[in-house]
């Protein structure tokens, strides 16, 4: 790495498939890709519960006010999924 500039650039990981079924390699992702979440089953497990809590608590709701909760739900899924902020 003579050049300076290469240090500026990155480069995407190896892919399988072509078009829509493209994906990354998940033998060629590691830890300097931001692969590594070791607490991701726990956090599964918590939101899943989670989850499951609000479904018991909902029987006695309306459906609207259920499908509101749930997407709450998913929402904090993929906003910690995706590391985005509130």
């Amino acid at each position: 790495m003579s050049d300076p500039l290469d240090k500026a650039t990155s480069r995407a990981p190896a892919t399988l498939g072509e078009g829509c079924l493209s994906r990354y390699d998940p033998e060629a992702l590691s830890v300097e890709d931001g692969t590594d979440f070791p607490d991701a089953a726990r956090l599964w497990e918590q939101l899943q519960q989670a989850s499951s809590n609000r479904l018991e608590a909902a029987d006695g709701q309306s459906d609207t006010e259920a499908a509101h909760q749930l997407l709450q739900a998913r929402s904090l899924l993929f906003q910690v999924g995706t590391g985005a902020k509130r």
